[in-house]
């Protein structure tokens, strides 16, 4: 068995960011916890960052950090990258605006680009995020099927609203049977009607996912998932295949959501390696190279519900207007499109048609050498990802398929682990998963593997 002696790595923490200490103290009285986004805090309090540079993070403090956050996935190509910064400069001054308001060129470039890497998208909408994205495919669902209950699996996140803020990470005596699970809230403030509407799947449980669906197949009008839970647990083959098979036998609609494995998992998505069509398919992060963006793209029956009638105008008051337009499903938002994030997300895609294999390669040896260290002093572990993305998990378990095997993880000794890296300039948010970039190299790889040598020889 393993020995731990104390790390005092929370104290090294705390002296070497007492600038982001400060901070974080009065940014409380600005805004509730001091952050803007609940998922940007950990304890003792999260390192503030100042300036970024390629696969670098530096703070107010003057600390150097390899990023492999990545601003949680969504910078594949690093911080800054000039290709992005040139087509940003491009677009502002050959189109002289930052935002038309009207359709624009970039908006067709952009669709025939990902209808090429994403070809179950027949068609595509723009949104601002990713939980836009989502938001609105469960809106589509609802419209093409007539059925209003929607299903998700245990452990996984497709955004911070209503409708799927339940069983991301309930408590495991509060969950229910594995092969059934209950659908727990989040959250404060969420009606109760959606734990009644929200119908909670067991990941990689393919006999007990089937006996769920059909038993509510006449009220369920879609079945959401991340393909990849989390961006890192995969599901197997035969799980994916039976359940795009179920789905199209009860008249389900399957939503991918790949708003955490596009791109990062090859440039065709988890779709492409698993070799399945989803019905409808979201996107967001590396799409928008750093710029908030979404995509949602499927079935063209399914997307030309939201096309608008020849009377479109809704300040038209007329009572055949208003009939028309209880026939459409409506969709809009000023920045939809954003020529400047469009620009941005197109010099992404061409950067990673020419270096997401290093990407790969990077990823693959990393992993490599953090198991190799961990199995230098004897502890059980696994480097859990496919693709760009990756998590720690220090477990005996041989495998992880799901939420319930990641919770009984060593979840105490990976966050002071965490917290020990962040001291020795190794950044992830404690717990978090490890994205890499393409300006992720071998100095990156071996400043990283020294760091845990360093930190697990204190913990051990």
């Amino acid at each position: 068995m393993t020995t731990r002696t104390s790390s005092n790595m929370k104290k090294q923490y705390i002296a070497k960011t007492q600038g982001s200490k400060n901070f974080a103290e009065s940014a409380k009285q600005m805004m509730p916890g001091g952050v803007t986004a609940n998922i940007k805090s950990f304890d003792p309090y999260p390192v503030i960052m100042q300036k970024g540079e390629g696969a670098y993070l530096y703070d107010v403090d003057g600390n150097a950090y390899v990023d492999y956050l990545l601003s949680y996935g969504a910078l594949m190509l690093g911080h800054g990258h000039p290709e992005v910064i040139t087509a940003v400069q491009n677009q502002i001054k050959e189109d002289g605006t930052f935002l038309f308001g009207t359709p624009h060129q970039l908006e067709l470039e952009m669709g025939k680009k990902i209808q090429q890497l994403y070809p179950s998208m027949e068609l595509v909408r723009y949104t601002n995020s990713g939980t836009e994205a989502t938001l609105l495919a469960l809106r589509m669902a609802y419209a093409f099927t007539g059925k209003h209950k929607i299903a998700k699996f245990e452990g996984h996140y497709h955004g911070g609203y209503d409708q799927v803020l339940l069983s991301v990470n309930p408590p495991i005596k509060n969950a229910g049977p594995a092969n059934q699970p209950t659908a727990v809230s989040e959250s404060k403030g969420i009606d109760p009607y959606h734990e009644e509407n929200t119908i909670v799947l067991p990941f990689n449980d393919l006999e007990a996912t089937e006996e769920i669906l059909k038993k509510n197949k006449d009220e369920i009008a879609t079945v959401i998932t991340e393909p990849i839970q989390g961006g890192f647990i995969p599901a197997t083959q035969s799980f994916m295949d039976g359940l795009r098979r179920i789905t199209e036998e009860l008249g389900i609609l399957l939503i991918f959501d790949e708003v955490k494995t596009g791109f990062r998992i090859g440039l065709g998505g988890a779709q492409s390696f698993y070799n399945i069509k989803p019905d409808l398919t979201t996107l967001g992060k590396v799409v928008g190279g750093g710029f908030p963006v979404g995509i949602i793209g499927g079935k063209k029956e399914i997307l030309e519900l939201s096309a608008p009638s020849a009377s479109s105008d809704v300040f038209d008051s007329s009572q055949s207007h208003q009939s028309k337009a209880k026939d459409t499903l409506f969709h809009s938002g000023t920045y939809n499109g954003h020529p400047t994030i469009l620009a941005a997300g197109l010099a992404t895609i061409n950067v990673l048609e020419q270096e997401i294999e290093h990407v790969f390669s990077i990823t693959n040896q990393l992993k490599q050498g953090i198991c190799e260290l961990f199995g230098k002093y004897g502890i059980s572990m696994q480097t859990v990802g496919v693709g760009s993305i990756f998590n720690v998990v220090i477990t005996e378990k041989e495998t992880i398929n799901h939420y319930r095997d990641l919770q009984q993880s060593d979840f105490a000794l990976r966050r002071e682990l965490d917290l020990g890296l962040l001291t020795q300039g190794i950044y992830t948010k404690p717990l978090n998963r490890y994205s890499i970039a393409t300006v992720h190299g071998q100095r990156e790889v071996n400043q990283t593997l020294e760091a845990y040598e360093k930190v697990l020889s204190e913990l051990i």
